[in-house]
Parts: C-alpha cells; structure tokens; sequence
C-alpha cells in the first residue's frame, strides 16, 4: 500500500481545517477578540470555543492578552500573530470562491476593499517574478523537493 503523500496542505489542516476554527479566524480577522463576541457570532458551542482558541494560540496563530474591567476577573482576547495575519489570505480566496459560487441571488454578505483606493479586494496567484496567473491555477507546476526514483 502506498504511503500518504507528506504535504503542507495536510498539515495546515490540521491545525486550522475545521468549521469552528475558521469561523473564529475570521471574528479576530474582523477585529472580534473577547470570547463572548466570538462566541456570539460564530454560534459555536461554548466547549467547542475553548478549545479552537487552545489549539490556535498552541499553534502560534493567536495569543491571549489579559484584560480586567473594572470590578470583574481577569479575562483574555485574542491578537493575531505574525502567523495568524499571513492566512488572512487564506480565508479571503476561501470567501472570495463562496461569493462566486455560492452567495446566491442576494449577492455577497461582506466585501473586502483596500482602505487605501477603495477598489475591491481579491486574491490571485502571482509568481516571484510578479506574472498573474489564471485562478484556475492552469498554470502551475508541482515540483517535489525529492523526486523518487525510477523502477526498472
């Protein structure tokens, strides 16, 4: 039987390739950091919560930051770290292919624009050279780091 092949994308997975995890990534993304709001609007389970924002400041996405209103116990928020703002990326093309396939006749329920020029904000694969490549990633060329070798 062959072996799974050993790939970023699983790995990635693992840590944010679950409902509530994105969805709590996108409340800090929109700049939601106290449990209780992001609980609110993701509707995920108080337990599940807890957990999802264990496993993303475990895994460097998020860091807790105490605070205390006045009279009250010591609670936390979550910041996004260096990490964390590099897969808002990530959830723009996972949005971006929902609105074009999936909003439905109402349209999309949030846009993106670039706070600069106002235009509207996607995603797209550029090389290091700077070229734009089709969405579709037609273009691209997988390269294994090892190649196998060959049977004889």
């Amino acid at each position: 039987m062959p072996k799974p092949r050993v790939c970023s994308v699983a790995r990635t997975l693992d840590v944010v390739g679950e409902r509530w995890t994105l969805l709590v990534l996108r409340e800090v993304f929109l700049g939601v950091r106290r449990f209780d709001l992001i609980h609110e609007h993701t509707g995920a389970p108080r337990a599940v919560l807890t957990e999802r924002l264990r496993r993303l400041v475990d895994a460097g996405i998020l860091r807790r930051e105490e605070y205390r209103e006045k009279g009250r116990r010591p609670r936390y928020e979550y910041e996004l770290t260096k990490a964390g703002h590099e897969l808002r990326p990530v959830l723009t093309a996972l949005m971006q292919w929902g609105d074009r396939y999936l909003a439905g006749p109402e349209g999309p329920p949030l846009k993106l624009h670039h706070a600069d020029c106002g235009a509207r904000v996607r995603t797209a694969l550029i090389c290091e050279d700077g070229h734009h490549l089709p969405d579709s990633g037609e273009d691209l060329r997988a390269v294994p780091r090892h190649r196998p070798p060959r049977e004889s």
